[in-house]
């Protein structure tokens, strides 16, 4: 390899094969090093894709990516192309990758991107909720009472929130989200994205906690976020509030502001608790 030295993060696929771009395959073939998340995995890939690495490939995973830094750094210091990957979707998501990134940065070395498959976006847009905003709360705590005190935290969360979970124990985090969320939050269950065995469950929580039965292999939770169940509780109250203030003479949009402004609320949830108010037509 020639030129500047480069960190390169690669999203690799969640299941099928097919879904490796043209430029992950270029980038196994030519980078100097590989650093995989577990190096049985990537060699597994590379025969799928039918590609022989040319680099030394090393592992990266979570018990050694702190020890691995200094060396990464160190061969991209040197001019080499570092090709980071994990066991499936983009490095550093829940998986290793950020300590290297950063190290790199600290250092003013070269960092780019191979955009690939993410079980996040993936779960996402299939599971029928809200995607216009959303955000990303990886892993809840293993324990219970620090996964419950982290599902509290959320309870007023306003963005559609998506996590991951280890099928032994979705169904005790789905029994905590209802409980904390309410039973009637809509959510889905994607499992096994792009694999054989795809499976995307949509309902409530109570309803997906009911149903689940034994589940196995990777698991992405989709939950709607607070107000984007509909107008209920304080959202009934923008809405009311905005159409009275609109009856007595002001215009919508003004009227919109001043209550988001009261509220502390965002713009677009009082302009839909509105909507939703004046679908209801006119108060008795």
């Amino acid at each position: 390899m020639s030129g500047e030295g480069r960190l390169v993060l690669a999203g690799t696929p969640l299941g099928n094969p097919q879904d490796a771009s043209a430029r992950l395959v270029a980038a196994i073939a030519t980078a100097d090093v590989i650093a995989a998340e577990d190096t049985r995995r990537f060699h597994r890939l590379a025969r799928d894709l039918q590609v022989t690495p040319r680099g030394r490939v090393i592992s990266l995973h979570d018990s050694v990516e702190a020890s691995r830094v200094e060396g990464i750094v160190a061969a991209v210091e040197s001019g080499d192309t570092v090709l980071v990957v994990s066991d499936a979707g983009m490095p550093a998501v829940s998986d290793p990758g950020y300590r290297v990134v950063r190290a790199c940065l600290d250092e003013g070395l070269a960092v780019g991107v191979l955009p690939g498959p993410s079980a996040v976006l993936a779960a996402l847009v299939v599971s029928g909720l809200p995607v216009d905003r959303f955000c990303f709360e990886g892993f809840l705590p293993r324990r219970s009472g620090e996964r419950r005190r982290r599902v509290t935290a959320l309870v007023d969360e306003p963005r559609t929130m998506v996590f991951f979970e280890a099928p032994h124990r979705v169904g005790q985090t789905l029994a905590d989200l209802a409980e904390v969320f309410g039973e009637e939050r809509p959510a889905a269950l994607a499992r096994e994205l792009t694999k054989t065995y795809e499976e995307v469950r949509r309902g409530t929580l109570g309803g997906l906690r009911d149903e689940l039965g034994e589940v196995r292999g990777e698991i992405t939770l989709v939950v709607a976020g607070a107000q984007s169940q509909g107008p209920r509780g304080d959202a009934q109250a923008w809405g009311t509030a905005v159409a009275d203030l609109v009856a007595a003479g002001d215009d919508a949009k003004s009227a919109i502001a001043a209550v988001a402004k009261q509220y502390a609320t965002p713009r677009r949830d009082v302009y839909d608790a509105y909507v939703a108010v004046k679908a209801t037509g006119p108060r008795k």
